[in-house]
C-alpha cells in the first residue's frame, strides 16, 4: 500500500475588508454559534491577514481562503479564489 503524504489544509470563506498593502488583503470570516447557556445565535467575527499574488481582490469581495505556511509575522493564509467580485457604484 502507498500511502500520500497529502496535508488537509482548512479553508475559510469571507469579505475583503482592507486591500491597501502590497500582495496581502485582509479578510474578515464570520460565524454564527449558538451561546451555551441563553440558546441565542450569536455571530462571531475574526480577521485574517491573506496573500494574494495574480488574483485581482478588492474591497467587499468574497474570497475563499486557505491555511499556508507563515508567509510573514502576522500572514499564514492564502487567497484561492475569488468567489464573487463586489458591486462596485
Amino acid at each position: 500500500m502507498s500511502e500520500t503524504n497529502q496535508t488537509v489544509r482548512r479553508t475559510l470563506q469571507g469579505r475583503v475588508v482592507s486591500d491597501k498593502m502590497t500582495k496581502t488583503v485582509t479578510v474578515l470570516i464570520e460565524r454564527r454559534v449558538k451561546h451555551p447557556v441563553l440558546g441565542k445565535i450569536m455571530t462571531r467575527s475574526r480577521k485574517y491577514h491573506a496573500h494574494v499574488e495574480g488574483l485581482e481582490a478588492h474591497d467587499g469581495d468574497l474570497v475563499q481562503i486557505e491555511e499556508c505556511a507563515p508567509i510573514a509575522k502576522t500572514k499564514a493564509w492564502r487567497v484561492t479564489k475569488v468567489v464573487e467580485k463586489s458591486k462596485a457604484v
